[in-house]
């Protein structure tokens, strides 16, 4: 008896990043991935209290879902939000309600929006921006960060909480993986040695609110009605139950 073949229905989701930050070549250049929808492979993954206690359950779970290949590594951290919002669609359906100051609010998640792009700012195929910092007027270039960019910054805090664990120095670690270089100097040790000893707080702020402004993402926020009949907009919550809607 010829072996009965099941195939999975998929989805194609648009990226917050159009594909623009990825080389030529690579499978996301198209702006799009192949997703399928969840199964009780994927809740058992859900559920795996080893991925829970190490933190890797929804990269686990987005890893068994995507079906375009690609080094997972490479994902844009923005993209890989979009991602994690589709996993919830495919796998729950659109509607996800949670609670705020005591009331039980529903969105849609299947309208959510991507941030609008400037395009005008990204060089295609290239995952590199400039930026002059507006208080010490000094050009740098920084990148985006990807998942493997995170999984280094994590790593690095790691070791340096063994050293000492009272002082973690989050903000720096992060802005070293970032900056990709300082008035045209690529060199590791010279970005180090200027985050370290010569960024100005001020500049460090003005830099993360211009990497928010530009940097690709869903739109998780949320328009709701106030008490005085007016609507002010909120985050989204992703608690436990964006993937367990019984929880």
């Amino acid at each position: 008896m010829e072996e009965q073949k099941f195939k999975f229905p998929t989805e194609m989701v648009d990226l917050p990043s159009k594909g623009l930050v990825y080389p030529e070549g690579h499978p996301l250049s198209s702006g799009q991935v192949e997703m399928k929808y969840m199964t009780a492979r994927e809740e058992d993954i859900l559920t795996n209290q080893n991925y829970i206690v190490k933190g890797v359950v929804i990269d686990k779970l987005l890893q068994s879902l995507i079906v375009t290949k690609f080094d997972y590594n490479t994902l844009l951290i923005g993209d890989k939000n979009a991602l994690l919002v589709a996993s919830r669609i495919l796998g729950y359906g659109k509607d996800y309600d949670f609670n705020y100051l005591g009331e039980v609010k529903v969105v849609d998640l299947s309208k959510l929006d991507n941030k609008v792009l400037d395009d005008s700012i990204f060089i295609k195929g290239k995952n590199e921006f400039a930026f002059t910092l507006p208080h010490s007027n000094t050009p740098i270039t920084f990148k985006l960060l990807t998942e493997g960019d995170e999984n280094k910054i994590e790593d690095e805090l790691k070791g340096l909480k063994k050293i000492n664990k009272d002082s973690v120095p989050e903000l720096t670690t992060r802005l070293k993986q970032v900056i990709l270089s300082i008035d045209g100097d690529y060199e590791k040790k010279t970005i180090r040695e200027f985050v370290d000893n010569y960024l100005l707080a001020k500049d460090s702020r003005s830099l993360r609110e211009y990497i928010g402004k530009i940097q690709p993402d869903v739109d998780l926020t949320f328009e709701i009605e106030t008490s005085n009949e007016e609507t002010e907009k909120i985050n989204i919550p992703i608690g436990l139950n964006f993937f367990f809607p019984d929880a």
